[in-house]
């Protein structure tokens, strides 16, 4: 067997029918416990958003949500949504939709309890899923389990698909060439300005991350958005068009996909948690960075965040590409359904090809440019949860090196992706991400009852007037020594 087959095949068995299942019992289960958190405190997300501020120790509320935006706004959004039309046509973007409107529900669960679980060490707040699972749910094992898998999946499995992307859209926009030095090497010229980048920033740690994060993030999604509101403006006749073909397609009422009804749910399932990473244990990370009186505040911004990435930024991207007719749709008997751009491969170039198809001279260029913030940033974020995770493994006081090689990992490994094919990159990425939402979406549903509990508790303190704030021994929580020693640093 080849790399590639090897890969495919634990691909497959990672993103089985059980997982996407899972994924969908979990956000229907949040839903409905929390009385559909999502819609109901919309306001409430919006006006936490853009209150509190940063401490010595952590970062504000909008920076919090900048960085795990920064991680969920990525490649997914550009190549990912693209990948979901080719393989299981129109449809799959109705349930990224469902996922994403599902997924806030996960989104608050995981965030509140990274909060409520997490720890000051080195000066710095620090949390996400292996903290909740050693405190709340008392499984070492499973804690280190989750850590290692995530310092795996973001320094290895992960940059290549962010790095490989970028790579591919500037060669594709700007015609760059590697060089040649000796033998059969090449130097990719895209990958080493990626490296050197990335270096500056993840060498300077979280504040850093968080300062770069909170200005590139809302010009990044800012811009992409409105370019797609004046595309979606040119072409608004079409809107109805779009939106009825989506919703057909997804139930199988659209006769030339109907046939790919199953290829919908799983490709839009899996490119929506891939994209907005809800229930996947990224966002925690970020989400225990922050400094708030109550980790309800966090998990309500973060819910919000999936909003963002999917309803927003995805959805912009699916109608740029359905209303100019820009995308093929493979046939998984062989062939294609739909063949509209032919020898083009899915990806970030069926959005470069819709784009530029009204804007001729800076189409391209402007979708390379889009997606090289969004891929880059991501890149950035993925840096920030393995070294968070480092540090909850560092147990030797070695943390200093262990995160310098970390450092040297990610570097490696997100240049060495520009320099390969996209296949076996994407396969690698599918499988660090089902890892992690295994793992962490059990781990979610098994510690639930705390996050309800801080939700209750939050919406009675906003009744009674109150600026919510947080007390774990009121409510019963135990083992949040965060919140039970005032913040002391315990490393």
């Amino acid at each position: 067997m080849t790399f590639e087959s090897i890969i495919d095949t634990l691909n497959s068995w990672v993103w089985s029918n059980y997982l996407v299942a899972l994924c969908l019992g979990a956000g229907i289960y949040f839903s409905v416990s929390t009385r559909f958190l999502q819609v109901r405190y919309i306001k409430e997300m919006l006006r936490l958003l853009f209150k509190g501020k940063s401490s010595q120790k952590g970062v504000s509320s909008f920076q919090a949500f900048a960085i795990a935006i920064s991680g969920r706004v990525g490649t997914g959004n550009i190549a990912g949504v693209a990948t979901a039309i080719a393989m299981g046509g129109p449809g799959a973007v109705f349930w990224m939709w469902v996922i994403a409107f599902l997924g806030a529900s996960s989104a608050y669960v995981e965030a509140t309890l990274g909060q409520i679980y997490k720890e000051v060490k080195g000066g710095e707040y620090r949390g996400g899923p292996a903290y909740y699972i050693e405190k709340g749910l008392g499984s070492k094992w499973y804690a280190v389990l989750f850590a290692f898998t995530t310092v795996l999946s973001m320094s290895i499995f992960l940059p290549g698909v962010q790095s490989n992307s970028i790579s591919a859209s500037m060669k594709s926009a700007f015609n760059i060439q590697d060089i040649a030095l000796f033998g059969d090497f090449n130097l990719n010229i895209v990958g080493l300005l990626i490296i050197v980048a990335l270096s500056l920033i993840i060498f300077g740690g979280v504040k850093r991350i968080g300062k770069v994060a909170e200005v590139v993030v809302p010009f990044m999604a800012l811009s992409y958005i409105l370019m797609a509101v004046v595309i979606i403006f040119i072409n608004i006749q079409h809107v109805p068009g779009a939106i009825a073909l989506i919703i057909k397609s997804a139930f199988g009422a659209e006769q030339a996909f109907a046939g790919i009804l199953g290829m919908a749910i799983s490709w839009g399932v899996k490119r929506g948690i891939y994209s907005n990473e809800a229930g996947q244990g990224t966002a925690p990370h970020a989400a225990s960075a922050a400094e708030v009186s109550h980790p309800a505040k966090q998990g309500l911004v973060q819910a919000f965040s999936v909003y963002v990435d999917t309803l927003f930024v995805c959805t912009a991207t699916a109608f740029m590409i359905l209303f100019t007719e820009q995308y093929n749709v493979v046939n998984p008997e062989g062939g294609f359904i739909v063949e509209n751009l032919p020898g083009v491969a899915f990806g970030p170039e069926y959005t470069q090809h819709a784009v530029a198809l009204d804007f001729p001279s800076i189409g391209k260029a402007f979708v390379a440019i889009s997606l090289f913030f969004f891929a880059f940033t991501t890149i950035m974020a993925y840096y920030y949860m393995a070294e968070t995770n480092v540090a909850y493994l560092d147990k030797s006081g070695n943390k200093k090196y262990m995160v310098t090689i970390l450092r040297v990992v990610i570097l490696a490994t997100t240049y060495y992706a520009t320099t390969i094919t996209a296949g076996a990159v994407w396969s690698l990425g599918d499988i660090g991400v089902g890892l992690m939402a295994w793992l962490n979406v059990i781990a979610i549903l098994l510690l639930r009852k705390p996050a309800f509990k801080a939700l209750k508790d939050y919406s009675e303190q906003l009744k009674a007037g109150k600026d919510p704030v947080f007390n774990s021994t009121k409510l019963g929580i135990k083992n949040a020594s965060f919140w039970e020693n005032k913040g002391v640093d315990t490393n």
